[in-house]
């Protein structure tokens, strides 16, 4: 239950639950503010491991942002189900496999 609510807290980008959850609360502000000291970094929506650009949880929450604004934009299902078959024949037509030959 504790590590379920870290985790949703780290996704989430709440820096003062992650902190308060964690094992040692002060260390851990210590550290944080250690490598991103300024107070727009405690709202953040990265971390000083993999930064803005390439953040695991920022892409995950970009990729479910944009694709909820496609859906309202009119996506549909069949579109998506259709670039998925299109996307299959061209990985067979290359003959496949996930290896290239260079």
């Amino acid at each position: 239950m504790h590590d379920d609510a870290l985790s949703r807290a780290r996704f989430e980008f709440r820096w003062e639950d992650q902190f308060n959850l964690g094992l040692d609360p002060e260390t851990a502000r210590k550290y944080h503010d250690a490598t991103l000291p300024k107070e727009a970094h405690k709202t953040a929506h990265f971390c000083s491991m993999c930064g803005p650009k390439f953040c695991s949880m920022k892409i995950s929450q970009d990729i479910r942002r944009d694709a909820q604004a496609q859906n309202d934009a009119g996506g549909s299902l069949v579109d998506a189900e259709a670039g998925m078959a299109e996307m299959s024949a061209k990985f067979r037509a290359g003959g496949g496999t996930i290896e290239v030959k260079v």
